[in-house]
């Protein structure tokens, strides 16, 4: 899958964000226990200095407890992107329905996440639906989207200058551990026998032109 440079040239991020087709995150790889999908997708495209990721969400139940960032995010309402530089050592980019966000970096298994901090965090743009106030969970027909801007700052243990031509291997989620209904949602699937993201052998490459 090829991600397309697009400069802004005055237009909104919702403009250039309509002219992409979106990809579905629709995979329910553990559907006899967790059986609930939401309709959800994505969108990305990269103008070089950052890379632009929207998610659309149509869900029966969500909620936003989380009030800061590297929190626990994953028991919300939550999308996320995990991505590599080299297939092995990965980052996982884990944001809520409000924008509460968190970023690690895992080399192999055992060994200590390495987080980012909140002057690399600062830098995202974030641009949610649901404006940015935690709440209860709320139920009924639920549609969001959640706009993330990210400098080449988030690759935290590396040193990126520009998003041009990259080679990633990714994978993106929906997910909402505490919710009334929880969910595990992927963009690729995961032959694994219980929910999991943290499992780098099933991304998939993107070439960022």
């Amino acid at each position: 899958m090829k991600i397309s440079k697009i400069d802004l040239a005055g237009r909104t991020l919702e403009q250039v964000f309509e002219g992409i087709a979106p990809e579905k995150i629709a995979y329910c790889n553990w559907a006899e226990e967790f059986p609930y999908a939401p309709e959800v997708t994505f969108k990305m495209f990269h103008t070089g200095e950052k890379l632009y990721l929207r998610f659309d969400v149509e869900e029966q139940y969500t909620a936003a407890r989380v009030a800061e960032d590297n929190g626990e995010v994953w028991t919300d309402s939550c999308c996320e992107f995990f991505f590599s530089l080299d297939g092995k050592a990965y980052y996982n980019i884990e944001c809520s329905c409000i924008g509460r966000m968190l970023c690690g970096h895992y080399t192999e298994k055992g060994a200590p996440v390495l987080r980012a901090g909140a002057d690399i965090l600062s830098q995202v743009e974030r641009i949610t639906s649901l404006g940015s106030e935690p709440f209860e969970e709320r139920v009924g027909d639920n549609k969001w989207s959640l706009m993330l801007g990210f400098p080449t700052a988030i690759m935290h243990q590396h040193k990126v200058e520009s998003w041009d031509g990259l080679k990633l291997k990714v994978n993106l989620y929906k997910c909402g551990d505490n919710l009334t209904k929880p969910h595990f949602l992927s963009w690729q699937p995961i032959a694994l026998p219980q929910p999991c993201f943290h499992c780098p052998e099933f991304f998939t490459a993107i070439e960022l032109e």
